[in-house]
């Protein structure tokens, strides 16, 4: 004989231990490469607890949401990080399959603020250039 409870029907106990495991696993794996290219990123969870946080932070302007499945519901996983992004922050979704590499989804929206961003780092960048005198040339 056994019990029913409502346990399992909560959100965020749907999973099962070992697919939790994974989740942390790739948690992990992400904020190393993180590290990797030079962010200071841990996993967020273990420290607080609370629902809405990124699963993994330390990298500007984005919040993470990690998910280390075979099959994900990539529209679902934008809503939750669309949901849990703090203001100012762009929501993504940084997700990859066994034997695969990461991936990163973005709304479209967000990945246009990110890519105009970078355009006028780049155009700053190469205005100092030029206001140094250097050239195309000088570069190469």
């Amino acid at each position: 004989m056994y019990l029913l409870t409502a346990a399992p029907f909560l959100k965020g106990n749907s999973m099962g231990r070992s697919q939790r495991e994974k989740g942390k696993r790739g948690e992990r794996e992400l904020a190393g490469l993180l590290r990797e290219y030079g962010y200071n990123c841990r996993r967020g969870q273990q420290y607080c607890g609370a629902s809405g946080d990124a699963d993994v932070v330390g990298l500007p302007g984005i919040h993470i949401e990690c998910k280390r499945v075979e099959k994900l519901n990539l529209l679902d996983a934008v809503l939750q990080a669309v949901r849990d992004a703090a203001k100012g922050l762009l929501p993504a979704v940084f997700h990859r399959k066994d034997r695969c590499e990461w991936l990163v989804t973005m709304r479209f929206v967000d990945w246009m603020e990110l890519y105009k961003e970078a355009e006028a780092g780049k155009a700053l960048k190469e205005k100092g250039r030029a206001g140094n005198g250097e050239t195309a040339e000088d570069r190469s």
